[in-house]
């Protein structure tokens, strides 16, 4: 009988350079791509464009107040099936990982296996200003619809004062490692987390906005409360609560979710999120970045403020720059460990398309307690 037969090696994703033109389509992306002065010139000229004509007031104040029911509108219609699983955060961001290093770098060369990258084939369109190819990956989640549904509308009302964060009753207390990730949408990074990672000292709690988008985590199959405490969570309400006391997270996640907030109210919310970190806590952010093909094609009559969008489903998104987040964070006494721009070029290769993606990845963390 013969020997099983060894998988091929994956190249990382993180290295693949177009040096050969031709060669462009025989690959569905292509990394670290350079923009030439035209192309830059010609995203800017797309941007003054369109967002020459603003919303006007009465109506951006409607989308803030009609926020969540935007959201759970759109986790009803897709439910689980927009973004996929986010396999890829183990190579970005190895805190996750089983065997973290925490202390690695900022300047890690990313790698996002060819495997995932290979689910783009086919894609390129954005549906109501959503581009969902920065989450495509091969595993899709499957939600047990008999389940009965747990009843996040009263957890989001739930006084976490039952459990006494003084004593150190609180969910995920006797954990040794601890991660929240704040919009967690079907539970595309969470589950991920879960499955990978298997140090029985972790907890992950998870939040959202959208009472439908927690329910779609509660409800599915791989929901281990054990392990995982999911809740609703409005991070732009100063009272609403968190079941953690401050000072008590290793990590907190932010994965495309601060650009969906008022801009105006972004510090407030990264403050507030650093207090719950420990000393040498990390917060991981992938966002999207200026120029972005998501940003290029909004229409005029959609744009809010400055590089700041409404969807054509009444959700909202913000367009970065490096700098932009930096101040954001370091002003919430966060050091700066990486914070690179990823382009990449995806190419959709049954219709010979282009599409250049801007990205933004951070990890800042909180400085180390003086030692005494």
């Amino acid at each position: 009988m013969a020997a099983p037969r060894e998988a091929p090696e994956r190249r990382p994703f993180g290295r693949r350079f177009l040096t050969d033109p031709a060669r462009l389509f025989q690959h569905n992306a292509w990394d670290n791509v350079e923009w030439s002065e035209e192309q830059e010139a010609s995203a800017r000229s797309k941007v003054q464009e369109n967002s020459s004509q603003l919303l006007p007031q009465d109506k951006q104040e409607e989308y803030e107040v009609n926020a969540k029911r935007y959201w759970d509108d759109f986790y009803k219609i897709h439910e689980n099936g927009f973004f996929k699983d986010r396999h890829w955060l183990f190579t970005e961001f190895p805190e996750l990982a089983p065997n973290r290093n925490p202390s690695q770098n900022g300047d890690s060369v990313r790698e996002f296996s060819n495997k995932e990258e290979s689910n783009n084939e086919g894609l390129g369109s954005c549906e109501n200003g959503h581009c969902s190819l920065e989450t495509r990956a091969e595993n899709q989640l499957n939600l047990i619809k008999s389940t009965p549904k747990i009843c996040t509308e009263e957890l989001a009302t739930q006084n976490y004062s039952e459990w006494n964060q003084s004593d150190g009753d609180y969910p995920g207390s006797s954990a040794s490692y601890r991660v929240l990730e704040v919009g967690c949408g079907a539970g595309n990074t969470v589950f991920p987390i879960l499955q990978t990672n298997n140090d029985p000292g972790l907890f992950v709690y998870c939040c959202d906005f959208s009472t439908t988008a927690v329910d779609l985590v509660q409800n599915n199959a791989e929901y281990d409360s054990s392990r995982c405490f999911a809740f609703v969570h409005d991070l732009c309400n100063d009272q609403s609560p968190f079941p953690m006391p401050d000072v008590s997270l290793d990590v907190v996640i932010l994965i495309f979710v601060l650009s969906a907030i008022l801009p105006e109210k972004m510090q407030c919310i990264v403050n507030r999120l650093s207090r719950l970190l420990k000393p040498g806590g990390m917060i991981l952010l992938r966002d999207y970045g200026r120029y972005d093909l998501a940003q290029l094609r909004f229409k005029k009559g959609q744009c809010l403020s400055d590089n700041f969008y409404v969807r054509g489903d009444g959700t909202r998104v913000y367009f970065f720059t490096q700098d932009e987040l930096d101040d954001l964070f370091t002003t919430a006494g966060l050091e700066k460990i990486q914070n690179l721009v990823d382009r990449r070029l995806q190419v959709n290769r049954g219709k010979q398309m282009t599409m250049y993606r801007v990205w933004i990845q951070c990890k800042y963390r909180k400085p180390a307690a003086p030692q005494l």
